[in-house]
Order: C-alpha cells, then sequence, then structure tokens
C-alpha cells in the first residue's frame, strides 16, 4: 500500500490514551483488558516484526488457542479437541511455506477432521461433531491472512482492535437501540462510532483502500456477532476464562477473523 505508515507509534499512543481512560473510568473489567492489551501488543508486533516466520507462528499459536476454546464451548469429545488443535494451525503454516498449495491443503484438512466422527461410527452425535469440526476449521482459517498480507496485518489489527475497544466504550455510554438479539449488550451506537475510529486508523496509517475499509466497518462486528451466536447456542457468556478480563483469546480475536477473511477475498 502507498503511503503505509508503521503503526507501531500508534499503537503506543493508543495504548497510553485507552490506560489514561480506563484509569479514569475505574471499572475493573476495563483495567484488565487494558492490562491484556498492555502484554499482548508488543507480542504482535515482535511477531510480525520477524517476518513470514513468526507471523505464521504467532497466528498457529493463537489458532491453537481459539481451537481448544472453540471445541471447549461445543463440548465435542477430546479426540475431536486433539484433531482440530493440530488442523487448525495448518492454514497459518501452508501460507508460510507453500502458499500456492493453500487451497488445496485446507480442503484436504477439512476432509481430515470431516472423518474424524464418521471413521469412529458415531451414529448419534456424529452429524453434531462433523459440522462443529467444520466450522471450526472454516471460522479460523483466515488465520493465514496474518502471512499473506504481510506487515501491513499490522494496520488491519490495529483498527480492528480500536474498533472494538471504541464499540465498547461508547455502546456502554450511548446506549440506544440493540445492535442484534445475538448480543444485546451491542448498540447501533457503539457500531457507529466504532466503524468511525477504526476507518479513521485505516487513514492514518495509510492503509485506506475499499477492501479494508469494508474489512473494517463490515467484517469485524460480523464476526464479533458470529462468535456471539456460537456462546448463545451453548448458553456461555466467554470462550474461555484464562484471559484477564477478557474470557479467552477467541473473544479478543473473533473481530479480526472475518475481517482478515474479507481483506483477504476482496484486497
Amino acid at each position: 500500500m502507498t503511503g503505509f505508515a508503521d503503526p507501531v507509534p500508534y499503537l503506543a499512543g493508543a495504548l497510553l490514551v485507552c490506560g489514561v481512560a480506563v484509569g479514569l473510568s475505574r471499572r475493573r473489567e476495563y483495567i484488565l483488558r487494558w492490562c491484556a492489551w498492555a502484554v499482548g501488543v508488543p507480542v504482535v508486533v515482535v511477531a510480525l516484526k520477524m517476518g513470514p516466520g513468526g507471523a505464521a507462528v504467532l497466528a498457529a499459536l493463537a489458532g491453537v488457542a481459539c481451537a481448544l476454546e472453540y471445541a471447549g464451548l461445543t463440548g465435542v469429545p477430546r479426540l475431536d479437541r486433539a484433531v482440530l488443535a493440530v488442523a487448525v494451525p495448518v492454514a497459518p503454516v501452508t501460507a508460510w511455506l507453500a502458499p500456492d498449495r493453500l487451497p488445496q491443503v485446507l480442503a484436504l484438512t477439512l476432509a481430515a477432521v470431516a472423518m474424524v466422527p464418521v471413521l469412529a461410527g458415531d451414529a448419534d452425535g456424529g452429524l453434531s461433531r462433523l459440522c462443529s469440526g467444520v466450522l471450526g476449521v472454516i471460522w479460523f482459517a483466515p488465520l493465514a491472512g496474518v502471512v499473506l498480507l504481510g506487515p501491513e496485518v499490522l494496520a488491519l489489527f490495529a483498527a480492528v482492535s480500536i474498533a472494538d475497544i471504541t464499540a465498547s466504550f461508547a455502546g456502554r455510554s450511548l446506549g440506544g437501540p440493540p445492535l442484534s438479539r445475538l448480543s444485546p449488550n451491542k448498540h447501533w451506537s457503539g457500531l457507529l462510532a466504532g466503524t468511525v475510529t477504526g476507518l479513521g486508523t485505516l487513514a492514518v496509517l495509510g492503509a485506506f483502500t475499499p477492501a479494508w475499509a469494508i474489512a473494517v466497518a463490515v467484517g469485524a462486528p460480523l464476526g464479533d456477532l458470529v462468535e456471539s451466536m456460537v456462546k448463545r447456542g451453548v448458553e456461555a457468556k466467554d470462550s474461555a476464562s484464562w484471559l484477564a478480563g477478557a474470557g479467552g483469546l477467541l473473544d479478543r480475536l473473533d473481530s479480526l477473523l472475518l475481517a482478515l477473511a474479507l481483506a483477504l477475498a476482496l484486497g
């Protein structure tokens, strides 16, 4: 992208501003979330600065964590969890080592995951296991975009993250009509505020293109609602409980997943 700016100083500034804001809010939830971002953002930056290999390792590890959280939500057997945890990192690793083979490898991965309940002869819960496994592979496949989009993916990461944080703050502060029955705590006011700050972040970083604007404005909020739908289906509040103030990693990456998918498909 022409004029692409290094997002690191802007991310540092955003962390500082958000740190002051959450400190003034005195809300324990926001403070814990900020602490998680203060640790996570430098890790992401360092990994992406290491090039495609670092990006692939980062995406693969994130994929394993998300796959295990998702498998825990859906309650699939241990064998399915293990297979899914192995299958999900295949996409980012292939994007690094053999990007031309990515479609074929993804097809084989989907087939392998789908065959687990078939080969187990599960006549009662096999269909549910198959659907859960296939959805998991498809849902997390966009993590390959962390590798394929190159260093500029950090701008997308920054825009989606800032949009997500702004939407949370604005939605709770301004209220108004709920965004969706899937997530009654989210409001249209939050969506609009998040969209403005997300697109503004892309513009400041010199990464504003029609494809990435759609990825941030449409993909990010829809990705959030996809996870809300999954959690409502299994009556869970968070994907996990290990990440301070944020539930699980999937709760933080849900918006990014569909944004990555649209950025790849449209870009």
